[in-house]
């Protein structure tokens, strides 16, 4: 060709079989994942609601959204010929959706307690796990879990507000969809080119819905607290999800979510001193017993794609 060497870059979908041992790797790997995430995610909320206060729940959810999409943008820098037209346009679903559970969460977070709120959120995952499960696993894990939600949530005692509890179930509706969504991104688009697109699209439209009412609210030492933040919740534990996704069914992945009410109970007592009673504690001990449950028998044969050059 004229002496010009040309380098040609595709993308390639590797379907990657395993035996008993690996497929026990993958399903350990991918549960160490998504437990790291849920870490994460709930020492982030922990701190961001130490800023409602100080900027409001809009204002905290748009900040970390905001400074995630920059950080995606610059760090990986995406390139158009990783995606192909249906996986960019779901990548840009996925960051309507993302934009959309942090703000209904945090809004939620403002009427409601840390381990409440997750636990209702979780419904979104559970009502995966239930629709996408085989066997006798589809109801037994996901059904201990639904079990220790009820306990951690206590719908009973009639002291919780009804508006912060609608949205931690829209919340919930947007989780599940998002667990779909970052499955496909995973299974479409090589290393985390995807979490580029929509992590950026997430910024975008929380700017647009809460931007102008709160930007005016920023102080250098909020925006300092924001970007750290912002590294922490969302960047870190998105990035894991998106891995775990690619290790773990999407029935395993939602079920295991079940700890995240568990983490955000001992995230709340140690950092905000909010004190669970005895059918928390219970409850905790239920949805740890479903996660692991589920984690055991979880993995996928995962179509992993990769750049060809």
């Amino acid at each position: 060709m004229n002496g010009i060497s040309r380098k040609i870059t595709w993308t390639a979908t590797v379907l990657v079989p395993f035996n008993t041992g690996v497929s026990t790797n993958q399903a350990r790997s991918g549960a160490l994942m998504a437990v790291g995430s849920m870490a994460s995610v709930q020492l982030g909320l922990a701190i961001a609601v130490t800023l409602i206060a100080d900027i409001g729940v809009e204002g905290a959810a748009w900040l970390r959204l905001a400074w995630a999409g920059l950080l995606f943008l610059v760090i990986v820098r995406p390139r158009r010929a990783a995606f192909t037209r249906t996986s960019f346009l779901t990548c840009v679903l996925l960051g309507g959706v993302t934009a959309a559970i942090t703000l209904l969460f945090m809004a939620a977070l403002d009427r409601i307690p840390l381990g409440t709120a997750s636990a209702l959120e979780f419904l979104g995952p559970l009502a995966v796990a239930v629709a996408r499960g085989q066997g006798r696993d589809r109801l037994v894990w996901p059904g201990l879990a639904a079990v220790g939600v009820v306990l951690l949530t206590q719908p009973w005692s009639g002291a919780v507000d009804p508006v912060g509890v609608a949205y931690a179930l829209g919340a919930a509706v947007c989780w599940g969809g998002y667990i779909l969504l970052t499955q496909r991104v995973g299974d479409q688009v090589a290393g985390i080119n995807g979490l580029a697109v929509s992590m950026p699209v997430a910024g975008l439209v929380a700017t647009l819905a809460v931007g102008p009412a709160v930007i005016e609210r920023m102080t250098p030492q909020i925006l300092l607290i924001g970007l750290g933040l912002a590294v922490l919740l969302p960047m870190v534990p998105f990035a894991l999800e998106l891995m775990a996704l690619r290790r773990l069914t999407t029935a395993a992945f939602g079920t295991l979510m079940s700890l995240e009410p568990a983490f955000a109970m001992v995230v709340g007592f140690v950092v905000l001193h909010q004190v669970p009673g005895a059918f928390g504690m219970l409850g905790i001990c239920l949805v740890v017993s479903a996660g692991i449950g589920a984690a055991r028998t979880g993995a996928r044969t995962v179509s992993v794609p990769v750049e060809l050059g």
